[in-house]
């Protein structure tokens, strides 16, 4: 016991954690660094770079397309997150009965988080055409409209209509987070809030929520990333269009980098993006760290 002791060496864990330090410094903050660096410069890859100091960033203020692009970001945030935190937590509840073939409704609600996003886009652009599913039912079985409504193809509808899709997709795969957390809760709470004459209601007041709020805080930062951040539903369902309606800020910086080749520009708007979402994440994880200690 003593010579298999002696083996060890203060900086053996060090050595399992360098081979994920080096990806992470190759993949991450390399280029991480070198982004920093073009948003600084003007950079559109067939000339060399240029400094310019502030001028992407001060460009970016007062971009028309870089603000709409950021409103409709914040539209799409408010519009996903809260059904994403709530939605997922009741199919929760749901699925964690004690029923023959729960198995299969749990499977059947993680399917479209298995479903690529390309698949899942083409074939809700189908669902959502003029003489789609979506208008048929309105219109022919539930006679609610008289006209197709231009779900995708109108400002006012589109980005609505991509948030709708979000919400689908995301369902299952936060649904599966909550299920974890509620089949961690011992039985015996549940058994001691019925002996005190608790309804099924009260006890997920009660219960549940207070005790799945270090996972709700774990779903809504990652939906929160994940919102603003979209950018495949965007570009299968929409292109940004019509007229910028559902233009994110993602979607405009790979439009600025990749289709107009403004590598500076783009890079601004990453950091202003990275920034964004760091502030959030620590403002977010402060509170919940918070909320679990009381």
């Amino acid at each position: 016991m003593k010579r298999k002791l002696r083996l060890y060496k203060p900086w053996t864990p060090y050595l399992y954690l360098a081979p994920a330090f080096v990806i992470l410094i190759t993949f991450v903050f390399l280029p991480l660094l070198q982004a920093l660096i073009y948003s600084f410069q003007s950079y559109n890859v067939f000339t060399p770079p240029t400094a310019v100091g502030l001028k992407n960033y001060q460009s970016l203020l007062s971009d028309p397309v870089f603000l709409k692009s950021m409103q409709n970001t914040i539209m799409y945030f408010i519009g996903v997150v809260p059904p994403l935190v709530i939605l997922p937590l009741f199919i929760a509840i749901l699925v964690n009965q004690k029923l023959r073939g729960i198995k299969f409704f749990r499977a059947a609600y993680y399917l479209p988080v298995v479903t690529s996003m390309v698949v899942a886009g083409i074939a809700w652009k189908w669902i959502y055409a003029d003489s789609g599913l979506l208008n048929y039912i309105l219109i022919s079985v539930f006679h609610i409209i008289k006209e197709p409504i231009n779900w995708l193809t109108s400002p006012k509808t589109a980005l609505y209509a991509v948030m709708a899709v979000t919400v689908w997709k995301g369902l299952g795969y936060y649904m599966v987070i909550y299920l974890a957390g509620l089949q961690s809760i011992p039985g015996e709470v549940w058994e001691a809030a019925e002996i005190d004459g608790a309804t099924g209601f009260q006890k997920h007041v009660r219960i549940t929520v207070p005790l799945l709020a270090p996972s709700m805080a774990v779903v809504a930062v990652m939906s929160s990333m994940a919102a603003m951040k979209v950018f495949d539903e965007i570009y299968i369902m929409t292109g940004g269009g019509p007229f910028g309606s559902t233009k994110t800020v993602v979607y405009y910086l790979y439009e600025s980098a990749f289709t107009k080749l403004q590598m500076g520009y783009a890079s601004a708007m990453g950091f202003i993006l990275f920034f964004i979402l760091l502030i959030f994440s620590i403002v977010s994880i402060s509170i919940s760290d918070r909320n679990y200690d009381v």
